[in-house]
């Protein structure tokens, strides 16, 4: 048996509490302990201790992302970036394996936050050092719906403390231009009762300069006419979080807990672009500046209960939740048009737009599991409320006053009300020594209702949908293993991507939902391979995934100069590739953690012409992350994301590397001074291409580039532990779970989590 020593702390994966230390070697699912041993009075606070090379869970990986050196004063989304295969642009949008149908949960529930506008200001916002991991499932299970996309799922796994006594941290970190953030969370846990809460500040933001090349196709000449737009953003806001939660045992077999939220962020910019449209001729028919003060905030709320009990059978539980969430969204745009060139009827003009969106969701489910025929059966429920909301107002404002004409081309209201009932099913066993599996089959009702009340038409729709699962385990020896897994997904369409009314944008692009568009359906399919190489934990995945009536963009001008953006049912779309991912010591003081994905995608979409084509792209995405011990007081990591090219509607998203830097310094066990370099040679950009037989454009923005954080992080009790804690190696491999055939271990966000 190959043996790997895990160093163990106070509030780690083994409990050092004192007066003992156990060692746990784990076979297959039996865990043996040895008789516990006092240690020497002046021994350290930390041991080292053996245990067999643990293994993935069966249906996802787990990657830690609290041990990473910058998480102190990074956000959420600078966690997700350092997850394999995930990427995280700067406004906040998610892909994953170049996909970006991506649900994003909160202890295995979803959240308002984290859907449609929201989720990207969110991710912007939430403190990194709140998340205690982040489970990547490509291939969800039967107990998880198909809300929020319907897509491949990262479960944010919020940190728990669950130790006797009290422990703190406390973060405070300033940035060039004006940036800052600090935070303070803790936990106090004492006979029958649990708390735990805190509280982030941040002020901070990426500016931005962009550029739009684009070449339009007259349909007069059958020659192309020229037209760009220069464009400077600015803006930093402030944000505030707070969270709290209390657990109360009831006894020793029950437990109730509640928790609250709250995410408040404003929503300020002031922007300035430069509209220059040309004939086929070479002529200016138009030069125009646009300015923009955009003033507003958003507003995100939850509230959760939960019930959770241990029945009389060895791994019998039952677990009843409720989760509500809410996210609002407001913000007021004044807008001046100055002309150089103006074309006939143009003149300069003012314009302001009020917009606001909202979404809630109410989320009701209960799960009951418990050993059977010698495996163990799951069985839950889910009944769920999402309601949406837009609200529109545009109006134009007459040159040398102040009366305001409202604009109904504009102008729109619009709401959706999606209702959900499901109930599901998994079996999973071990059918040999070496052989696990792991079935499931969700059964989905959705009640559909859209109401575009500025035109006065509601329309609705309901239907059943059956979801099966499978997943599989081979152990090839004590250190390697072979994953097998299939999925089926639903993505049903958005409140966006269903609002037929024209969403204005800015003076070249507008764009609108399609309420003729179809469910999605996707049928993904993964082979893993988990072995050691060399000492290092080593792992190769293979995957394709297939798509029936893919939802894709579809562009087409509406007028001379106004590109609108919507949304089709393509032909179809697939993808294929290979994941794998290299992590462990080097060197006594190096720590590598390493992953790529090597991926082939083909989409299939139509232009205003009519014309119908497929698109292949092949890209190599990748994260290398080193860490290095200089000594004991300090820790260097540099970290390489490699993003790689990305298919979309009828165009790509070209390539983008950037690269981090991260210094710990331990000035006290208890306290640390942290630096963080992100985008250290300013390369970070957004750039998509489109070229179709009537329109040829290269957008490209780019960001604030290099920015530096500095701060200090303190935590109070259990300090020596604590501080150790920060200096554990961040790791890309699983950090725990039980072998093939086994239970699986504890649902999304640990014992505590599970979905409905």
């Amino acid at each position: 048996m190959h043996k790997l020593f895990f160093h163990c702390l106070a509030g780690g994966s083994l409990l050092v509490s004192g007066a003992a230390v156990q060692a746990q070697t784990i076979t297959g699912d039996t865990v043996v302990k040895p008789p516990a041993k006092a240690p020497a009075v002046d021994a350290p606070p930390s041991v080292s201790v053996t245990a067999e090379r643990p293994t993935g869970r069966i249906d996802r990986q787990v990657y830690d992302v609290k041990s990473d050196v910058g998480s102190s004063n990074g956000t959420a989304a600078d966690a997700l970036n350092n997850v394999p295969s995930v990427a995280v642009d700067p406004d906040g949008s998610v892909s994953l394996r170049g996909s970006s149908n991506v649900q994003i949960l909160i202890d295995g529930k979803p959240s308002a936050m984290l859907q449609g506008d929201a989720r990207g200001a969110t991710l912007n916002a939430m403190a990194a050092d709140d998340i205690e991991s982040v489970e990547v499932i490509n291939n969800p299970g039967a107990q998880f719906g198909n809300e929020a996309g319907g897509g491949p799922i990262l479960n944010l796994v919020m940190r728990r403390n669950r130790k006797p006594g009290g422990f703190a941290t406390v973060n405070a970190n300033a940035g060039i231009a004006g940036r800052y953030n600090s935070s303070v969370s803790g936990s106090y846990n004492e006979g029958p009762w649990g708390y735990q809460g805190g509280i982030n500040v941040r002020h901070d933001g990426r500016n931005s300069v962009g550029e739009v090349s684009r070449e339009r196709l007259e349909r007069g000449t059958g020659a192309f006419a020229p037209s760009s737009q220069h464009s400077t953003s600015n803006g930093l806001n402030d944000s505030l979080g707070l969270h709290g939660t209390v657990n109360y045992n009831l006894n020793a077999n029950d437990t109730l807990a509640a928790s609250v939220s709250y995410n408040g962020r404003s929503n300020d910019q002031r922007s300035l672009d430069r509209y220059i449209n040309g004939d086929s001729t070479g002529s200016t028919i138009a030069d125009y500046v646009r300015s923009t003060v955009r003033n507003g905030d958003s507003r995100n709320y939850s509230w959760g209960a939960r019930y959770d009990h241990k029945g009389e059978l060895p791994g019998e539980t039952l677990k009843i939740d409720l989760r509500v969430s809410s996210s609002t969204n407001e913000s007021d745009s004044d807008y001046a048009n100055t002309y150089a060139v103006a074309p006939v009827n143009a003149y300069d003009s003012r314009a302001r737009q009020h917009s606001e969106t909202g979404n809630r969701i109410v989320d009701f489910s209960g799960d009951y599991e418990r050993p059977l025929a010698g495996g163990t059966a799951k069985l839950g429920y889910k009944v769920a409320d999402n309601q949406s909301s837009f609200d529109t107002l545009y109006a134009d404002i007459k040159p040398g006053g102040l009366l305001e004409t409202v604009n109904r081309m504009r102008s729109n209201r619009f709401e959706m009300d999606e209702r959900t009932v499901a109930l599901y099913g998994s079996y999973q066993m071990r059918l040999s020594e070496r052989w696990g599996a792991l079935a499931g089959v969700r059964a989905e009702y959705t009640d559909l209702t859209v109401r575009q009340i500025t035109s006065g038409v509601e329309a609705g729709n309901n239907y059943v949908n059956y979801i099966p699962s499978l997943f599989a385990t081979y152990k090839v020896s004590d250190e390697s293993n072979l994953r097998f897994s299939y999925a089926h997904r639903i993505r049903r369409p958005n409140a966006g991507d269903l609002n037929p009314y024209v969403v204005y944008r800015d003076e070249f692009n507008v764009s609108a939902g399609n309420p003729k568009l179809k469910p999605t359906q996707t049928d993904s399919f993964e082979v893993g391979y988990e072995t050691k190489i060399a000492g290092l934990e080593s792992s190769l995945r293979a995957y394709h995934r297939r798509d029936t009536d893919a939802i894709v963009d579809y562009r087409y001008f509406i007028s001379d100069n106004v590109l609108l953006t919507t949304r089709e049912n393509g032909e179809g779309s697939h993808s294929s590739g290979l994941e794998f991912s290299v992590s462990g010591k080097l060197t006594p003081s190096l720590t590598l953690n390493t992953s790529g994905n090597l991926a082939r995608s083909q989409q299939t979409s139509s232009d205003d012409l009519g014309n119908r084509s497929t698109r292949t792209a092949n890209a190599l995405s990748g994260r290398a992350r080193l860490n290095y011990q200089i000594d004991p007081a300090n820790q260097l990591q540099l970290a390489l994301q490699m993003q790689g090219k990305m298919l979309s509607g009828q165009g790509y998203r070209s390539p983008n590397n950037t690269l981090n830097l991260s210094l710990r310094h331990t000035v006290t066990p208890q306290l640390s001074l942290v630096m963080n370099v992100t985008d250290v040679f300013s390369s970070n950009k957004m750039e998509t291409v489109i070229n179709s037989a009537s329109l040829r454009e290269t957008s490209t923005r780019r960001f604030d580039g290099r920015m530096i954080y500095v701060g200090l992080s303190y935590r109070l009790g259990g300090a020596a532990s604590a501080a150790k804690e920060g200096e554990r190696e961040p790791r890309f491999g699983p950090p725990g779970g039980r072998g093939p055939g086994g239970t699986g271990g504890p649902g999304p966000g640990g014992p505590a989590g599970d979905a409905g």
